[in-house]
């Protein structure tokens, strides 16, 4: 097995003698994410979709994504599940599939127009959900804490060494 180290990287913060798996970093992160997506799924619920429905949604709106490829690639969904998602977006009218002119093979998704306004309604729902969790911090804390968890991100796509 090969551990995974920065390349930058000093002595080990973590070591077997010391790890507590529910003080992990990534053990609370994952907690708050099951929480925060949880909250989501109860105040979306009222329009009739999912936190993870909203997300693709989104991600077509903000053109990060327009076929089902890159939405399991982004959301580590594996096919069959992406194209069940898109099934029920498609059968609430959410969003259309459409063939690429230049290649048959290949499905665009785009929203409709019932699509875009559940994008701009959600988008006051996943903003009122982010600052309940939020409640308490400063803006500069939410800085220090996005900064950090994007060095994270960075660190995850390090090579192993």
């Amino acid at each position: 097995m090969t551990a995974r180290t920065p390349k930058s990287a000093t002595k080990p913060l973590y070591m077997v003698k010391n790890y507590v798996s529910q003080d992990s970093p990534v053990y609370l992160m994952n907690q708050l994410r099951t929480k925060f997506i949880a909250t989501l799924d109860a105040d979306l619920a009222e329009h009739g979709i999912t936190a993870a429905q909203w997300g693709i949604l989104r991600m077509i709106s903000d053109g990060r994504g327009n076929t089902a490829a890159v939405l399991c690639r982004h959301y580590g969904y594996d096919t069959g599940s992406m194209t069940r998602m898109i099934d029920r977006l498609a059968d609430k009218g959410l969003i259309q599939r459409e063939r690429c002119g230049r290649d048959r093979r290949q499905v665009l998704l785009a929203l409709t127009k019932d699509g875009e306004k559940m994008v701009e309604s959600g988008v006051f729902k996943v903003v009122a959900v982010l600052n309940h969790h939020l409640a308490g911090f400063g803006s500069d804390e939410v800085e220090l804490l996005t900064g950090f968890l994007r060095r994270m991100l960075s660190n995850a796509d390090i090579e192993a060494t």
